[in-house]
């Protein structure tokens, strides 16, 4: 496989998009708020790490998430936190949460309000 078959084709989005328009979402969106990275007192959505937020017609969740670092001493636990707020939600059918690391999670990926609560703004 050469380098050049592996680059996303140009205008692929790195990041799939979430589904929006589904009824579910700001509740998943919401669920997702009430889960903390323990050293950042921000929540992992407002902080970019919920990449994707997928609802297909059944209503089954699949999010994509990731980290602030690869090494984060709660990585093989945190996709359990988001699943665990996400699958009580009235409607939800199952819930599968995948970690990924490309694109690499940026400050710029946090949300207004983290870069203030953080002091970045």
């Amino acid at each position: 496989m050469t380098a050049e078959s592996s680059a996303p084709v140009e205008g692929t989005p790195l990041i799939k998009p979430s589904t929006t328009d589904h009824p579910l979402y700001e509740n998943v969106v919401d669920a997702c708020r009430t889960v903390y990275d323990p050293e950042i007192p921000v929540n992992i959505y407002d902080l970019g790490l919920i990449y994707t937020i997928d609802i297909s017609p059944e209503n089954a969740v699949n999010i994509i998430m990731t980290l602030t670092a690869p090494g984060c001493p709660v990585a093989g636990e945190m996709p359990g936190w988001v699943a665990d707020a996400v699958e009580p939600l009235d409607g939800v059918k199952q819930v599968d949460v995948q970690m990924t690391f490309e694109p690499q999670w940026g400050m710029d990926m946090m949300s207004d309000e983290a870069r203030l609560e953080l002091g970045f703004m």
